[in-house]
Protein backbone atom coordinates (compact mmCIF):
# COMPACT_ATOMS: atom_id res chain seq x y z
CA UNK A 1 0.00 0.00 0.00
CA UNK A 2 1.44 3.67 -0.94
CA UNK A 3 1.94 5.35 2.24
CA UNK A 4 -0.65 8.31 1.63
CA UNK A 5 -3.28 5.46 1.31
CA UNK A 6 -2.14 3.80 4.16
CA UNK A 7 -2.40 7.22 6.13
CA UNK A 8 -5.69 8.02 4.56
CA UNK A 9 -7.23 4.83 5.39
CA UNK A 10 -5.65 4.90 9.00
CA UNK A 11 -7.37 8.88 9.65
CA UNK A 12 -10.44 7.23 8.17
CA UNK A 13 -10.63 4.45 10.53
CA UNK A 14 -9.45 6.95 13.31
CA UNK A 15 -12.62 9.37 12.20
CA UNK A 16 -15.28 6.90 12.58
CA UNK A 17 -14.32 5.72 15.61
CA UNK A 18 -14.69 9.23 17.14
CA UNK A 19 -17.95 9.40 15.31
CA UNK A 20 -18.93 5.63 16.78
CA UNK A 21 -17.63 7.27 20.36
CA UNK A 22 -19.58 10.27 19.73
CA UNK A 23 -22.31 9.04 19.38
CA UNK A 24 -22.40 6.85 21.87
CA UNK A 25 -21.63 9.33 24.48
CA UNK A 26 -24.56 11.66 22.95
CA UNK A 27 -27.26 8.98 23.13
CA UNK A 28 -25.91 7.85 26.82
CA UNK A 29 -26.17 11.58 27.42
CA UNK A 30 -29.71 11.89 26.05
CA UNK A 31 -30.88 8.40 28.23
CA UNK A 32 -29.48 10.47 31.05
CA UNK A 33 -31.16 13.71 30.43
CA UNK A 34 -34.72 11.83 30.12
CA UNK A 35 -34.14 9.81 33.42
CA UNK A 36 -32.59 12.82 35.37
CA UNK A 37 -34.88 16.14 33.51
CA UNK A 38 -36.51 17.99 36.20
CA UNK A 39 -40.31 17.62 35.33
CA UNK A 40 -43.59 19.71 35.43
CA UNK A 41 -46.68 17.54 35.42
CA UNK A 42 -50.19 19.28 34.28
CA UNK A 43 -52.65 16.12 34.88
CA UNK A 44 -53.57 13.88 37.45
CA UNK A 45 -53.79 10.89 35.95
CA UNK A 46 -49.88 11.69 33.80
CA UNK A 47 -48.46 12.27 37.96
CA UNK A 48 -50.31 8.91 38.94
CA UNK A 49 -48.43 7.46 35.91
CA UNK A 50 -45.23 9.22 36.75
CA UNK A 51 -45.20 7.42 40.14
CA UNK A 52 -46.35 4.15 38.70
CA UNK A 53 -43.37 4.12 36.36
CA UNK A 54 -40.46 5.27 39.39
CA UNK A 55 -40.70 8.49 38.05
CA UNK A 56 -41.95 10.36 41.07
CA UNK A 57 -38.15 11.90 42.31
CA UNK A 58 -37.78 14.32 39.08
CA UNK A 59 -41.11 16.09 39.46
CA UNK A 60 -40.64 19.84 40.51
CA UNK A 61 -44.23 20.97 40.45
CA UNK A 62 -47.46 19.57 39.41
CA UNK A 63 -51.00 21.36 38.78
CA UNK A 64 -54.10 20.74 41.13
CA UNK A 65 -55.56 17.95 39.90
CA UNK A 66 -52.82 15.97 40.89
CA UNK A 67 -53.95 14.70 44.44
CA UNK A 68 -52.59 11.32 44.68
CA UNK A 69 -50.84 9.43 45.65
CA UNK A 70 -50.77 11.59 49.52
CA UNK A 71 -47.16 12.19 48.85
CA UNK A 72 -47.80 14.80 45.95
CA UNK A 73 -49.30 17.07 48.98
CA UNK A 74 -45.23 17.93 49.11
CA UNK A 75 -44.75 18.95 45.81
CA UNK A 76 -44.77 22.69 44.65
CA UNK A 77 -47.99 23.27 42.85
CA UNK A 78 -48.44 25.17 39.59
CA UNK A 79 -52.42 26.27 39.81
CA UNK A 80 -55.44 24.88 37.51
CA UNK A 81 -54.70 23.43 34.28
CA UNK A 82 -56.96 25.18 32.56
CA UNK A 83 -55.07 28.57 34.37
CA UNK A 84 -51.54 28.14 34.35
CA UNK A 85 -48.37 30.84 35.20
CA UNK A 86 -45.64 31.34 33.24
CA UNK A 87 -43.91 32.56 36.09
CA UNK A 88 -45.32 30.29 38.33
CA UNK A 89 -43.63 26.79 36.14
CA UNK A 90 -40.61 28.98 35.04
CA UNK A 91 -39.68 29.79 39.00
CA UNK A 92 -38.77 25.76 39.10
CA UNK A 93 -36.84 25.78 36.35
CA UNK A 94 -38.49 22.79 34.52
CA UNK A 95 -36.71 20.98 31.90
CA UNK A 96 -39.73 19.18 29.90
CA UNK A 97 -43.62 20.00 30.77
CA UNK A 98 -45.95 17.24 30.61
CA UNK A 99 -49.63 18.07 30.10
CA UNK A 100 -52.77 17.18 27.93
CA UNK A 101 -54.78 19.26 25.17
CA UNK A 102 -56.78 20.60 27.99
CA UNK A 103 -53.70 22.98 29.61
CA UNK A 104 -53.79 26.73 29.10
CA UNK A 105 -53.98 29.10 28.50
CA UNK A 106 -52.06 29.26 24.63
CA UNK A 107 -50.29 32.35 25.46
CA UNK A 108 -49.29 31.25 29.24
CA UNK A 109 -47.76 27.64 26.99
CA UNK A 110 -46.26 29.83 24.06
CA UNK A 111 -44.32 31.63 26.90
CA UNK A 112 -42.75 28.63 28.31
CA UNK A 113 -42.10 27.43 24.85
CA UNK A 114 -40.05 30.33 24.52
CA UNK A 115 -38.43 29.95 27.61
CA UNK A 116 -36.96 26.98 26.82
CA UNK A 117 -38.59 24.44 28.15
CA UNK A 118 -39.68 20.83 26.22
CA UNK A 119 -43.39 20.40 26.30
CA UNK A 120 -45.00 17.04 25.77
CA UNK A 121 -48.12 16.06 24.74
CA UNK A 122 -49.70 13.70 26.22
CA UNK A 123 -52.70 11.78 24.76
CA UNK A 124 -56.00 11.81 27.51
CA UNK A 125 -58.72 9.95 25.32
CA UNK A 126 -60.86 8.36 28.12
CA UNK A 127 -60.76 4.84 26.61
CA UNK A 128 -59.07 1.42 27.61
CA UNK A 129 -56.56 2.17 24.41
CA UNK A 130 -56.41 5.09 25.16
CA UNK A 131 -54.74 4.66 28.41
CA UNK A 132 -52.71 2.41 27.04
CA UNK A 133 -51.36 5.42 24.70
CA UNK A 134 -51.33 7.65 27.54
CA UNK A 135 -49.15 5.21 29.47
CA UNK A 136 -46.92 4.94 26.55
CA UNK A 137 -45.87 8.64 25.91
CA UNK A 138 -45.09 9.10 29.50
CA UNK A 139 -42.90 6.16 29.39
CA UNK A 140 -41.42 8.05 26.55
CA UNK A 141 -40.49 10.49 27.68
CA UNK A 142 -39.08 9.65 31.44
CA UNK A 143 -36.89 6.48 28.73
CA UNK A 144 -38.75 3.68 30.56
CA UNK A 145 -40.44 2.08 28.03
CA UNK A 146 -40.18 -1.50 29.26
CA UNK A 147 -41.78 -0.21 32.92
CA UNK A 148 -44.60 1.54 30.75
CA UNK A 149 -45.58 -1.79 29.19
CA UNK A 150 -45.37 -3.65 32.88
CA UNK A 151 -47.83 -1.63 33.46
CA UNK A 152 -49.90 -1.71 30.67
CA UNK A 153 -50.12 -5.43 30.96
CA UNK A 154 -50.90 -5.13 34.68
CA UNK A 155 -53.60 -2.95 34.10
CA UNK A 156 -54.87 -5.76 31.24
CA UNK A 157 -54.61 -8.23 33.54
CA UNK A 158 -56.41 -6.34 36.59
CA UNK A 159 -59.86 -5.22 33.95
CA UNK A 160 -59.53 -8.91 32.89
CA UNK A 161 -60.21 -10.00 36.32
CA UNK A 162 -62.71 -7.05 36.54
CA UNK A 163 -64.68 -8.55 33.66
CA UNK A 164 -64.39 -11.92 34.60
CA UNK A 165 -66.50 -11.16 38.07
CA UNK A 166 -68.75 -8.27 36.32
CA UNK A 167 -70.24 -11.31 33.81
CA UNK A 168 -71.05 -13.22 36.98
CA UNK A 169 -74.23 -10.89 37.37
CA UNK A 170 -76.31 -10.51 35.06
CA UNK A 171 -77.60 -7.23 37.26
CA UNK A 172 -76.60 -3.48 35.22
CA UNK A 173 -77.90 -0.51 37.12
CA UNK A 174 -78.79 2.34 35.62
CA UNK A 175 -76.24 5.26 36.44
CA UNK A 176 -76.44 9.07 36.15
CA UNK A 177 -73.04 10.68 36.93
CA UNK A 178 -73.39 14.10 38.00
CA UNK A 179 -70.39 16.51 38.10
CA UNK A 180 -71.02 20.38 40.19
CA UNK A 181 -68.56 22.29 39.06
CA UNK A 182 -69.44 25.38 41.68
CA UNK A 183 -71.54 27.54 39.71
CA UNK A 184 -74.83 26.18 40.17
CA UNK A 185 -74.61 24.27 37.16
CA UNK A 186 -74.93 20.20 37.09
CA UNK A 187 -72.95 18.59 34.24
CA UNK A 188 -74.55 15.22 33.27
CA UNK A 189 -71.99 12.44 31.72
CA UNK A 190 -72.62 11.62 28.31
CA UNK A 191 -70.18 8.71 26.40
CA UNK A 192 -66.49 9.56 25.31
CA UNK A 193 -65.90 10.57 29.31
CA UNK A 194 -64.49 9.02 32.38
CA UNK A 195 -67.01 8.37 34.32
CA UNK A 196 -69.09 6.84 31.84
CA UNK A 197 -65.97 4.00 30.73
CA UNK A 198 -65.86 3.23 34.65
CA UNK A 199 -69.50 2.78 34.89
CA UNK A 200 -69.74 0.26 31.93
CA UNK A 201 -66.40 -1.31 33.53
CA UNK A 202 -68.21 -1.74 36.27
CA UNK A 203 -71.07 -3.52 35.27
CA UNK A 204 -73.51 -0.79 35.38
CA UNK A 205 -75.12 1.50 32.76
CA UNK A 206 -74.67 5.19 31.95
CA UNK A 207 -78.41 6.28 31.19
CA UNK A 208 -76.96 8.92 28.70
CA UNK A 209 -74.35 7.19 27.14
CA UNK A 210 -76.46 7.47 23.45
CA UNK A 211 -77.59 10.84 24.07
CA UNK A 212 -74.54 12.76 24.02
CA UNK A 213 -70.82 13.09 24.13
CA UNK A 214 -68.91 14.29 26.82
CA UNK A 215 -70.50 16.33 29.78
CA UNK A 216 -73.57 18.59 29.08
CA UNK A 217 -75.77 20.49 31.26
CA UNK A 218 -79.40 18.17 32.80
CA UNK A 219 -82.26 19.14 32.21
CA UNK A 220 -85.15 18.47 34.25
CA UNK A 221 -86.99 16.86 31.74
CA UNK A 222 -83.52 14.54 30.65
CA UNK A 223 -83.22 13.57 34.14
CA UNK A 224 -86.54 12.31 33.95
CA UNK A 225 -86.72 10.64 31.06
CA UNK A 226 -83.28 9.04 31.74
CA UNK A 227 -84.95 7.40 35.22
CA UNK A 228 -81.70 6.58 36.43
CA UNK A 229 -81.62 4.02 39.54
CA UNK A 230 -78.48 5.56 41.06
CA UNK A 231 -76.96 9.09 41.43
CA UNK A 232 -73.01 8.83 41.01
CA UNK A 233 -70.92 11.81 42.89
CA UNK A 234 -67.80 12.91 43.70
CA UNK A 235 -67.51 12.98 47.65
CA UNK A 236 -66.33 16.66 46.98
CA UNK A 237 -69.27 17.59 45.04
CA UNK A 238 -71.45 15.31 47.85
CA UNK A 239 -69.66 17.64 50.46
CA UNK A 240 -70.14 20.58 48.48
CA UNK A 241 -74.28 20.50 47.86
CA UNK A 242 -74.74 19.44 51.52
CA UNK A 243 -75.04 15.73 51.36
CA UNK A 244 -77.18 12.92 49.76
CA UNK A 245 -80.78 14.80 50.31
CA UNK A 246 -79.42 18.00 48.95
CA UNK A 247 -78.41 15.92 45.73
CA UNK A 248 -81.65 14.52 45.36
CA UNK A 249 -83.09 17.83 45.99
CA UNK A 250 -81.50 19.10 42.54
CA UNK A 251 -84.01 19.17 39.61
CA UNK A 252 -86.11 16.28 38.91
CA UNK A 253 -84.22 13.89 40.63
CA UNK A 254 -86.40 13.36 43.65
CA UNK A 255 -88.75 12.15 41.19
CA UNK A 256 -86.50 9.35 39.19
CA UNK A 257 -86.07 6.05 40.52
CA UNK A 258 -83.08 6.80 41.82
CA UNK A 259 -85.03 9.54 44.27
CA UNK A 260 -87.90 7.54 45.34
CA UNK A 261 -85.25 4.83 46.53
CA UNK A 262 -82.79 7.50 48.16
CA UNK A 263 -80.12 5.94 46.07
CA UNK A 264 -76.74 8.00 45.83
CA UNK A 265 -73.60 6.95 45.62
CA UNK A 266 -70.35 9.13 46.09
CA UNK A 267 -66.62 8.10 45.12
CA UNK A 268 -63.25 9.41 45.66
CA UNK A 269 -63.16 12.40 42.40
CA UNK A 270 -59.47 11.52 41.58
CA UNK A 271 -59.87 7.88 41.72
CA UNK A 272 -63.19 8.23 39.82
CA UNK A 273 -62.39 10.64 37.48
CA UNK A 274 -58.22 10.78 36.66
CA UNK A 275 -58.28 7.82 34.10
CA UNK A 276 -55.04 6.42 35.57
CA UNK A 277 -53.24 3.33 36.73
CA UNK A 278 -55.77 2.89 39.10
CA UNK A 279 -58.76 2.37 36.36
CA UNK A 280 -59.57 -0.86 37.03
CA UNK A 281 -59.34 -0.23 40.82
CA UNK A 282 -62.15 2.37 40.53
CA UNK A 283 -64.68 0.26 38.42
CA UNK A 284 -63.99 -2.48 40.96
CA UNK A 285 -64.81 -0.20 43.95
CA UNK A 286 -67.88 1.00 42.19
CA UNK A 287 -69.07 -2.15 40.99
CA UNK A 288 -68.94 -3.48 44.84
CA UNK A 289 -70.73 -0.56 45.75
CA UNK A 290 -73.55 -1.34 43.56
CA UNK A 291 -73.52 -4.99 44.55
CA UNK A 292 -72.51 -6.26 40.98
CA UNK A 293 -69.24 -8.19 42.65
CA UNK A 294 -68.78 -9.02 46.64
CA UNK A 295 -65.77 -7.99 48.90
CA UNK A 296 -64.62 -11.72 48.07
CA UNK A 297 -64.63 -11.10 44.63
CA UNK A 298 -62.74 -7.87 44.91
CA UNK A 299 -60.40 -9.56 47.56
CA UNK A 300 -59.20 -12.49 45.24
CA UNK A 301 -58.93 -9.83 42.08
CA UNK A 302 -56.46 -7.89 44.29
CA UNK A 303 -58.15 -4.75 43.26
CA UNK A 304 -58.08 -2.33 46.11
CA UNK A 305 -58.30 1.65 46.24
CA UNK A 306 -54.41 1.74 47.36
CA UNK A 307 -51.32 2.12 45.04
CA UNK A 308 -51.03 1.45 41.18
Amino acid sequence: MQPRKRLQTTLTGAAIGLLWCASALLAETAETSAQTARLISVDGAITEILYALGGEGQLVGIDTTSLYPAATEDIAKVGYKRSLSAEGILSLRPDRLLMTNAAGPPEVLEQIVRAGVDTHQIPDTPTITGLHETIAAVAEVLDRTEAGAALSAQLDDELAQLEAATERNSKRPRLLFLLHIGSGNDLAAGRDTAADTVIRLAGGENVLHDAFSGYKPLSAEAALAAAPEVILVTQRNLEQLGGFDAVLERGALQATPAGQAKRVLAMDGPLLLAFGPRLAVAAAQLAGELGIIDEETDERSGLTAGQP
